[in-house]
């Protein structure tokens, strides 16, 4: 689990087919690392990640052909900047909201404009997502605890202030471009838990109105 505070920023050093799938040699930069062992998780734009190799200079991962599907990574490059924070502990102070580290989708930047010294992003997430943001709610986007401030269907602006802009690879963001997109861990569990004994059949049923109205949610 993380917190969606980004500890640091690093770069990948090389990206290199291995066996069908990739490893991936993250330099870390800033990331104190003196307490991480091999086995240990660092989330890397959001997606968590298991350090199989400690070179020194930073850890190497294996990432399998299901991630590299369902996540941007497959975008970055050698010398791409990316967002580092490192497994929580018991003692860690909760600043953003509980964080996965297994992205639900990927998002698309659709513009960028200055708003006095913030800087306000318009995001289009999958379809199938726009149901589980809220205006002022919580979502993950590279890894990053951040604040949804406006939603129009599937798509949802953010409002960035300078330090975040700073600590972050979001100041690199223009539109085109892909992000990694984790929704409150909340929204998806309640979805599941409303579904109750209809979970178990072969094909989920959508939340619907009609669904709450049948469960004595809402009167007809």
């Amino acid at each position: 689990m993380f917190t969606g505070i980004i500890e640091a920023i690093g770069h990948i050093r090389s990206m290199t087919p291995k066996g069908g799938d990739v490893r991936v040699h993250v330099s870390t930069g800033k990331l104190d690392l003196t307490d991480v062992k091999l086995g240990d998780s660092i989330a890397v734009n959001g997606i968590c990640l298991t350090a199989v190799e400690l070179p020194g200079d930073g850890f190497c991962a294996d990432v399998s052909r299901e991630t590299l599907t369902r996540t941007a990574l497959a975008n970055l490059k050698t010398n791409s900047r990316v967002n580092l924070e490192k497994a929580l502990l018991p003692t860690t102070r909760l600043g953003g909201h509980l964080v996965s580290g297994h992205v639900d989708g990927v998002g698309e930047v659709l513009s960028r404009s200055d708003s006095a010294r913030a800087v306000e992003f318009w995001i289009r997430a999958p379809k199938e997502l726009a149901r589980y943001i809220a205006m002022k709610g919580s979502i993950t986007v590279d890894g990053t605890s951040l604040t949804v401030n406006s939603v129009n269907g599937s798509e949802f602006q953010l409002t960035i202030v300078p330090h975040t802009l700073q600590e972050t690879i979001m100041a690199d963001y223009q539109a085109g471009h892909l992000v990694n997109l984790e929704i409150d861990l909340i929204a998806r569990y309640l979805e599941r838990l409303l579904q109750g004994e209809h979970a178990a059949e072969p094909t989920s049923h959508a939340i619907t109105a009609g669904f709450f109205a049948e469960h004595g949610f809402m009167r007809s």
